[in-house]
């Protein structure tokens, strides 16, 4: 199976769609907000996809969102989803440091994130990532869930390259 990493367009908004609804319960984007995010925003989405062989159809395995804020030197991660099919693969790690790398490029010192309370799996991966927990926000989820705030330090590194 061959992977690779690249920059989100437009044409990719039904596959991301489709994604986020099988890949979270709630919170989810709708395809407007995903619209945005693609064409709108200051914001770089980069997708994981597995390109199409002739036993198996291409398809996107995973994507994430920084936001940018001008004059700013923090990045937010808005939004990371791994297909669940394809989590525990070791293709979130590889795509958190992409867009690792992608902030750095665009001059980031520190990304910042919000994760479930719950998630101990993103939790996880996120600690061994080098991410360190800031401030607790209660009841930030839809449903009541609190979350956490964390943010790395990002230094100076390679920038994004392709997966393979």
């Amino acid at each position: 199976m061959t992977i690779r990493l690249r920059q989100a367009s437009g044409h990719d908004l039904d596959a991301l769609h489709r994604l986020e609804q099988s890949a979270f319960t709630g919170d989810r984007f709708n395809r407007r907000q995903l619209w945005h995010l693609l064409n709108r925003a200051h914001a770089e989405t980069w997708v994981l996809e597995r390109e199409p062989e002739a036993d198996a159809p291409g398809r996107l395995l995973g994507y994430g969102t920084l936001l940018f804020r001008h004059g700013s030197a923090r990045a937010r991660l808005y939004s990371f989803c791994v297909h669940p099919e394809a989590r525990g693969t070791g293709l979130g790690r590889q795509l958190l440091e992409s867009l690792e790398g992608s902030a750095r490029t665009r001059g980031a010192a520190r990304l910042g994130l919000e994760v479930r309370a719950d998630n101990r799996v993103a939790l996880g991966l996120y600690r061994r990532m080098g991410f360190r927990l800031e401030r607790w926000l209660e009841e930030y989820y839809e449903d009541g869930c609190a979350a956490w705030q964390m943010v790395k330090a990002l230094e100076a590194g390679p920038a994004v390259a392709a997966a393979s």
